[in-house]
């Protein structure tokens, strides 16, 4: 396939101002990496927030050299061969492997669809199933890092120092992405992350070229996300489209499509009369030691219950420990097994601030929140108890009253909570999300890009 030569990079090249002068670069990077300066990620606890940006500048210097040398330098000596064409076709961007699910079934429903992720980007177990971005060129970009630093030292103050490795890291997505586009001149881009700092330099490199966008929910989210920017939207549900229009103005269509990942589970719904099996899922936010106390208390309070522990495919802690503490206690790992296939092997679900809670109550497990410690993150962050769709528990005797309550009886309509999240429940298109969000994006794109290239 041939392309008309590419356009002049003045937003892109090292060597030209113009739209790339030092007032855009400190926009572009501020709104990139919009959610590190917040009040909400700085307040993250310490043990979720070091693998991310540790406490101690050494330690953050350190990741900064880790960095430059395996990513910026490594990355300039590793050409990228895909095993697909990427020209003229509707990318699938992922950056994480819960992405990579919510997004291959419209690797299936658009037959010129294709998974991209950038360069060295971790995918779990999908490592080897995307094409890649080449990020070679992003360190010809680092030039504008002094300058772009001090602006943001000014406009930040401490924070642009205490995440100065973030703002490093992000440098160069932007312009490489750029010039990738204009390589590649891709139909549209697909996003299931709107928040992440590639994924943002992507959107905005995107917006930049004229390239049309669109974006599908993968999780429940929150107020604290950015404003919604894309030519269209697919929402699982009200709830989203509520949160979204406090995050501000929303851009483009919206179509509120269910949650596609789900419908191969839904016929499976949990019908079990009473709870016998318990999942206990945590996230980075929960404390090591309030966990280990919870375990220690269930465990001896119901010996006739079967726990099973699901520690969050990013939580980089090691929970070995509690296998030679509670030899009865079974694991399940996030990295190799699908939420939807743990929870189905489950009664009832413990957990805090995790939208694991939504996927549990649309296959009718009995959920409670628990909070594993008092971090300074909001509490009931996504608004399930406040929406009614789960109970909560604020100590250990009080979860062991709710859980000997669901021991005795399960009641066999939990899901119908989930309407508010989900669109098509208890509608003719429940179960058909995928179908549902494949016709509207087809549609779409005909509108949007019937032969357009960016």
């Amino acid at each position: 396939m041939s392309h008309p030569p590419l356009p002049s990079e003045s937003s892109g090249s090292p060597l030209s101002g113009g739209e790339g002068s030092r007032g855009g670069e400190v926009t572009r990077l501020r709104d990139i990496l919009q959610l590190r300066f917040t009040d909400l990620f700085a307040s993250l606890p310490a043990h979720a927030l070091e693998p991310i940006s540790p406490a101690s500048p050494w330690k953050r210097l350190l990741k900064v050299a880790g960095y430059a040398g395996l990513r910026l330098v490594g990355n300039v000596f590793r050409k990228v061969r895909n095993p697909e064409d990427l020209h003229g076709k509707v990318w699938l961007y992922v950056v994480s492997q819960n992405n990579y699910d919510s997004l291959q079934f419209l690797r299936e429903a658009l037959p010129d669809a294709v998974l991209v992720a950038g360069q060295s980007k971790q995918i779990g177990r999908y490592n080897g199933a995307v094409n890649r971005l080449s990020l070679r060129r992003k360190l010809l970009y680092y030039g504008q890092l002094p300058g772009v630093y001090r602006a943001l030292q000014r406009t930040e103050g401490e924070r642009a120092g205490r995440f100065f490795d973030l703002i490093f890291n992000a440098v160069g997505y932007y312009e490489v992405y750029r010039r990738a586009l204009r390589h590649y001149r891709p139909r549209a881009v697909v996003f299931a992350n709107d928040h992440n700092d590639d994924a943002r330099a992507l959107l905005l490199a995107c917006q930049a070229e004229g390239g049309p966008t669109a974006y599908v929910q993968h999780a429940t989210v929150s107020t604290s996300f950015p404003p919604l920017g894309f030519g269209l939207s697919l929402l699982e549900g009200q709830d989203a489209l509520d949160k979204y229009r406090q995050c501000g103005s929303v851009a483009g269509q919206v179509a509120l499509v269910g949650m596609p990942k789900a419908d191969a589970f839904l016929a499976r719904r949990n019908r079990a009369p009473a709870v016998r099996r318990v999942a206990l899922a945590c996230n980075t936010l929960d404390d090591t030691a309030a966990i280990t106390a919870a375990l220690d208390y269930l465990l001896a309070e119901f010996p006739d219950l079967t726990f099973t522990f699901r520690p969050h495919p990013g939580d980089t802690r090691d929970f070995s420990f509690l296998a030679a503490r509670h030899p009865a206690l079974q694991f399940s790992d996030a990295r190799q097994q699908n939420v939807f296939e743990f929870l189905s092997e489950h009664d009832a679900l413990l957990a805090a601030d995790t939208s694991t809670h939504l996927e549990a109550t649309l296959l009718n497990l009995a959920s409670v929140y628990f909070r594993f410690g008092t971090h300074g993150i909001a509490d009931d962050y996504y608004g399930y108890v406040a929406h009614g769709l789960i109970e909560r528990a604020d100590t250990l005797p009080a979860l062991g009253v709710w859980l000997r309550q669901m021991q005795l009886s399960k009641p066999a309509d939990l899901y119908q909570r989930a309407s508010y999240y989900n669109a098509t429940l208890g509608t003719p298109e429940e179960g058909r999300s995928q179908q549902r969000a494949a016709q509207v994006l087809r549609e779409w794109l005909a509108e949007t890009a019937p032969t357009a290239r960016v």
